[in-house]
């Protein structure tokens, strides 16, 4: 059992680790070298193009400025300046609402340390019972500290209960407030969202399909029949995995191309080569740039053949669809009604985000789904349950002087004054943090195996398998192998009455372990993310050995989001014990409101400056943890009642009774009171919204807006527009819904091609969703040539190349230009396949919309990589045509 001296000695190396890991990253920050690596963020956006301090060569590696060097802790103060409106803003609510978590610890731990600390330390130490069971149990001057030294039947546990009581109530009050303000926040944020794809989309399942007519018939028909007033269009949805697999060999072709083509920028003397055999190691020497661009040319051919099979291919359409609305009201009503009379058919709910939609697994059945789930919930139950060995090892080790006892010939080397406290007082913590650190990638899996179709919904369900791996295992599973390692000998010398004694007396005892696992987890392991060794590491690594081009440094630097899957859980771990441990062991409080100030303090840092979340929830991830501490305050009451019992404090226990009864009424009133918020739209608030949009916007084209904004992102990859750098021109004021072009006149016509998907005598609508790529009528083509308005928007996430393909929607960070509003210029860009308008607007955004352009005549040999606000380069776009626009706006020059 571990004394004071070994949680001293485990102390002092967890400290001094963090305090090295925040000056390295202090040092490291600041180098040219790893700005990507520490600033990710700031690149994504587009705020900063290149590192600070590169004005030489040696500057682009290392900071010669040396009065950097003595502000080098100026991070600390700059990540809490900016507030949460402008975190929200930043970053989104999700990351805004993360952070609040750590915040909700610091409301709850704050009193309720100093209040436990005060009133029952001074009760517990005054018991004096383990005093006299110290020749019979294996104790340590922790557990003097705790609820065991009370003596049984003590009117002192009439404090502890007090204690129970005033606790639960103080957690449930901050639970309540925090529940209202962050439903509050959500349905403000969903409200001041400008337009989203979401809002209007639902996501249909189990169509039933009849052999007479297509899916995308059925859809169309039913949809007409039953939401009349309101069906706008629709997406079915196709098994493109393999297609998806072919256009990513694609990229990597296309990838190798630009590299040589850049290459043979820089040294136009000599063309690159390569040898066609193994590796490039034997083989015939052929010329890279025309070898890679035949070899583009050939993969386009089979690409184009295996697409058309996906799309004819009636095994390849999924029963499922994407169904648009002209209102959100609309959609809101069939996102939250059955539509059928028979429950299983036509299941219909809330769209995720384009970018939050887990594409692969729309292509399984939705029959197989209750199959995967059993499967994939007994695998979880048997793997919590196997990962008992390796934990019961670890907890021994948490108790050496129980080892000794057990294992005699280790007493020379476990006596090393050094080593016995290092062992007591790190290496059990550090032991487990090592056997948790693969779990989550593998509860990943299993939730993907499961068939849950976004990316949120998938990180919700791994972090809730791994925060009931870490009840089981972590928690409840430390205090009982660690129990039966520690009182081996008292179990089999005593009799059969005496083990629940033993028991009860034994959980506060593994306070002593959870303090080095905070320590070790809470302390250095935070200070530890913050350093990003990993990343630093590969980042480096690939950008000597595998970064060819800009495309490819933008993938390796890209920092990911918070990693919700495992630091949510962690977090409720850390709640769950100091819940439980605040009357049992009051002495672990100190410990866990470090870790939160500290976590608080990193994490807000991170969120500024590194993470860029991959979708936007709207913090959809909040019951969750509600409902866990929650979760928390019962198993704190259990094990309490457990506790006494075995102190045979008849006289107190009872009152406890209640407790619990009372917790569960709480959540089930938060449940009904604000979850609703969470789960589904109020038509109120949507009808509200759309009003204001027909206020502001009356002549907006939704169908033009909706019509790609669920098509399969490998599909706009394969066919939306390339990115080649051409120059474009302010358009003509005048006649600003026709603009020319060097080659064609005012007057001359401009029409959709027909793709060859679409016979010729087959007329397109809208209402339908034709196979990608489709066509647009007439009168949305007209419609399409000028754009209305635009509202401002945060930028988007960059996809590929400075753009990202979703929503029917480019947006482009324009941070580094100066666009005010006397500066909005409208515009339209022309070829004879499709339309392209945006506008210009303030704040530093210009929004392009698009019908794609399903082209791939193009040359690319002069393909640069890059997007407005990131490399300083003009908008890019492709065709075989010439295209006319408007100029970027910078602040000391046009471009």
């Amino acid at each position: 059992m571990a004394s004071l001296e070994d949680i001293g000695v485990s102390a002092l190396i967890n400290i001094i680790s963090a305090f090295a890991f925040l000056l390295a990253f202090a040092l490291l920050r600041i180098q040219p070298i790893n700005d990507r690596v520490y600033f990710p963020k700031l690149y994504i956006n587009g705020a900063r193009s290149s590192p600070r301090h590169t004005r030489n060569f040696v500057g682009k590696f290392v900071n010669l400025d040396f009065n950097t060097y003595f502000s080098f802790l100026n991070w600390m103060p700059q990540a809490l300046k900016m507030k949460e409106p402008e975190i929200i803003e930043h970053a989104g609510l999700d990351s805004a609402v993360f952070l609040r978590i750590y915040i909700l610890g610091l409301k709850i731990f704050g009193p309720v340390t100093i209040v436990a600390l005060l009133i029952l330390v001074p009760v517990n130490v005054s018991g004096g019972t383990l005093f006299f069971l110290s020749k019979e149990l294996v104790v340590s001057d922790i557990d003097k500290l705790s609820i065991s030294n009370v003596q049984p039947e003590s009117l002192k546990f009439f404090a502890h209960i007090s204690m129970m009581y005033a606790f639960t109530c103080w957690i449930c009050y901050m639970l309540y407030k925090e529940y209202d303000m962050v439903s509050s926040m959500r349905l403000s944020f969903i409200a001041s969202k400008h337009r989203r794809a979401e809002q209007f989309t639902v996501l249909v399942r189990n169509i039933p399909h009849g052999s007479s007519h297509s899916v995308s018939d059925d859809v169309d028909r039913f949809f007409k029949k039953n939401h009349p007033n309101h069906y706008l269009c629709h997406q079915v949805v196709y098994n493109a995995n393999k297609f998806g697999r072919l256009v990513r060999r694609r990229h990597r072709l296309q990838n190798w191309l630009d590299y040589n083509q850049l290459k043979f920028e820089r040294h136009p003397e000599k063309r690159p080569t390569l040898k066609t055999g193994f590796l490039g190691l034997w083989g015939r020497k052929v010329d890279s740039i025309e070898y890679y661009k035949h070899q583009i040319k050939e993969f386009d051919q089979h690409l184009s053949m295996e697409r058309q099979k996906v799309l004819k291919d009636p095994k390849c359409i999924m029963p499922a669809a994407f169904v648009s609305f002209n209102s959100r009201w609309g959609a809101a009503v069939c996102a939250q009604t059955q539509q059928s009379k028979n429950p299983t058919l036509w299941l219909t709910n809330w769209a995720p985000e384009p970018r939050d939609v887990y594409w692969k697994n729309l292509a399984i059945p939705f029959v197989s789904l209750s199959i995967r789930k059993l499967v994939i919930s007994l695998t979880v139950f048997a793997l919590v349950f196997f990962y008992m060995i390796p934990i019961a090892f670890v907890q021994s080790l948490a108790n050496l002087d129980g080892l000794e006892k057990v294992a005699p010939f280790l007493r020379p080397v476990i006596e090393l004054k050094f080593i016995k406290s290092f062992l007591q007082g790190f290496l059990p913590g550090l032991a487990l943090k090592f056997f948790l650190y693969i779990l989550p990638s593998v509860l990943m899996v299993m939730s993907k195996i499961e068939g849950h179709v976004a990316f949120s919904v998938l990180e919700r369900r791994t972090a809730a398998k791994y925060y009931y791996f870490m009840l089981v295992n972590v928690f409840l599973g430390s205090i009982v192998t660690g129990t039966a390692f520690e009182q081996l000998h008292s179990f089999l010398h005593q009799s059969p009455t005496q083990i629940p004694r033993t028991i009860g007396v034994s959980i506060p005892m593994k306070a002593t372990f959870f303090i080095t696992y905070i320590m070790v987890d809470g302390w250095a392991g935070i200070a530890a993310e913050i350093l990003r060794l990993k990343p630093l590491v590969i980042f480096h690594l690939k950008n000597m050995f595998i970064v060819k081009t800009e495309r490819d440094r933008e993938m390796a630097m890209d920092p990911g989001g918070v990693d919700f899957p495992e630091t949510i859980p962690s977090l409720q771990l850390y709640f769950l014990m100091g819940i439980v441990y605040a009357v049992v062991t009051p002495i672990l409080l100190p410990f866990i409101l470090v870790f939160f100030a500290f976590a608080y303090f990193v994490y807000r840092h991170q969120i500024i400056n590194v993470y860029n979340q991959q979708y936007e929830s709207a913090a959809a991830f909040w019951p969750h943890v509600h409902s866990r501490i929650i979760a928390s305050l019962l198993i704190s009451h259990l094990l309490l009642l457990g506790l006494l019992s075995t102190k045979k404090a008849a006289n107190s226990t009872p009152l406890l009774v209640a407790l619990p009864i009372l917790t569960l009424a709480f959540h089930k009133y938060c449940k009904n009171r604000f979850e609703p918020a969470f789960r589904e739209y109020p038509l109120e608030e949507a009808m509200e919204k759309d009003t204001q949009d027909k206020s502001s916007e009356p002549e907006i084209n939704l169908k033009s807006y909706l019509a790609d904004a669920y098509l399969h992102p490998i599909f706009h990859s394969f066919e939306e527009v390339d990115l080649v750098e051409v120059k474009v021109e302010k358009n003509s004021e005048n006649n600003p819904s026709q603009p020319t072009t060097p080659d064609q006149t005012p007057s001359q016509p401009t029409t959709p091609a027909r793709t060859p998907s679409q016979p010729e005598t087959e007329p397109v609508s809208r209402s339908r969703s034709p196979s990608p790529p489709h066509d647009l009528d007439e009168q949305e083509h007209e419609e399409s040539a000028r754009v209305h308005h635009y509202e401002f928007g945060r930028p988007a996430n960059v996809y590929q190349y400075g753009y990202e393909y979703h929503e029917n929607i480019f947006e482009y960070n324009m941070d580094i230009y100066e666009a005010r509003q006397d500066d909005v210029q409208e515009y339209v860009v022309q070829s004879p396949h499709r339309m392209y308008g945006g506008k210009w607007i303030n704040k530093g955004v210009v929004i392009v919309t698009t019908y794609s352009l399903y082209n791939r005549s193009c040359d690319v040999s002069n393909r640069r990589v890059g997007g407005v606000g990131r490399h300083g380069s003009s908008i890019e776009l492709c065709s075989d045509t010439t295209f006319v626009g408007i100029k970027a706006i910078n602040k000391n020059k046009e471009q």
